[in-house]
């Protein structure tokens, strides 16, 4: 079982948005057959092969083993995954596509970018399960509190200085296919204020992945930040921050 699978095809994400599929996708988390569903969901067993075949269909979940009950066989089942993302490219001509009026301020352009991530990412993760091997990824996620407006203007143009002092330093113009040329890599950067978190949930730390060949991993964390009691920030009537300057990203 993978531990995140992306959903490519219309069908697939179609049958997995049913909400009975969903909650059976969530059981076979662990192997089970249709009868210990029926038995746990409190459903005819006929209902739960309907759906387990629909599922099947779609290679949402597979058989792992079969064993003999009485007077016929029991197939056990198990999720392929035990999550999944539904990749934007099942919108087809109506997914999002951020080379439309990039703006680096706008929060509908990030969305695209975030889409387009999500659908490209998901096609490297599909070609790299099947092939048995690993995605040179790198992430870095965490949260940050800026005093003021002017504080967080301050830090994007610092942030975007060295990120392009880094690119011009490791960027190479030479030619696809000539010595000293790796694959082509996208890099995106992203800042958004932070959504409120489930009181029950724990909190989150910053976390650094890195997905490369064979071993290369490493991780680190910070002290989580304690809880806070201020109310969240109402979304301005634009998806642009008040008073933010028109600028347009240069490079996609």
């Amino acid at each position: 079982m993978h531990e995140v699978s992306i959903i490519e095809d219309p069908a697939a994400a179609e049958a997995s948005l049913d909400p009975l599929r969903r909650q059976i996708l969530a059981d076979l988390v662990e192997p089970g057959s249709a009868s210990t569903i029926a038995a746990r969901l409190g459903i005819p067993r006929q209902k739960v092969n309907y759906h387990l075949k629909v599922l099947e269909q779609h290679g949402l979940v597979e058989l792992v083993a079969e064993r003999p009950r009485g007077n016929f066989t029991e197939r056990m089942l198990q999720a392929t995954s035990a999550a999944y993302v539904i990749s934007p490219g099942t919108l087809g001509r109506i997914q999002p596509d951020p080379s439309r009026a990039p703006d680096r301020l706008s929060a509908r352009w990030l969305l695209a970018l975030a889409s387009r991530l999500v659908r490209d990412v998901g096609t490297l993760l599909t070609g790299a399960q099947q092939a048995r091997r690993p995605v040179a990824t790198f992430a870095i996620e965490g949260r940050i509190r800026f005093a003021s407006a002017a504080d967080r203007a301050a830090f994007t143009e610092e942030l975007s200085a060295a990120v392009t002092e880094l690119v011009a330093k490791h960027h190479t113009d030479k030619q696809p296919g000539t010595a000293g040329t790796g694959k082509l890599n996208r890099l995106i950067i992203a800042l958004h204020p932070a959504v409120p978190e489930d009181p029950a949930r724990p909190a989150s730390t910053t976390h650094l992945h890195s997905a490369a060949p064979a071993t290369a991993a490493s991780s680190g964390t910070t002290t989580p930040e304690p809880p806070t009691t201020e109310p969240p920030t109402s979304e301005p009537p634009t998806d642009r921050p008040p008073g933010a300057a028109g600028s347009a990203a240069q490079h996609r």
